[in-house]
């Protein structure tokens, strides 16, 4: 099995910065593609950022030039840098990846992780 753990929410005042931080464990041969991922309350999840292997990246258009996503391979981690944070970012942020196992492509999601943003 594979699982998806994320870390680095919390509490912060509009203006502020966090975080957020996904390791990935568990049996598996590469980690094509990691993602963020956000659903606030009464709203659908929606992409924040995705980034590959190679480091490409793409990001949800009204998120460009405040968050930043990246990756260390090596740890098998994904980070969301998110800075000049608005109450309309408060969500529960979720990491997603695609992970080859056993010559298999499965899609897993972390537990979430609630960020609020103060006004």
């Amino acid at each position: 099995q594979v699982q998806l753990v994320e870390s680095g929410g919390g509490l912060v005042q509009a203006g502020g910065s966090l975080r957020l931080s996904c390791a990935a464990s568990g049996r598996f041969s590469s980690i094509p593609g990691m993602a963020w991922y956000r659903q606030a309350p009464g709203k659908q999840r929606e992409l924040v950022a995705d980034i590959t292997s190679g480091g490409t990246t793409n990001y949800a258009d009204s998120l460009k030039g405040r968050f930043t996503i990246s990756r260390d391979n090596a740890k098998n981690t994904v980070y969301l840098q998110m800075n000049s944070l608005k109450p309309e970012d408060t969500a529960v942020y979720y990491c997603n990846a695609d992970v080859f196992r056993y010559g298999l492509k499965f899609n897993y999601w972390g537990q979430g992780t609630q960020v609020t943003v103060s006004s």
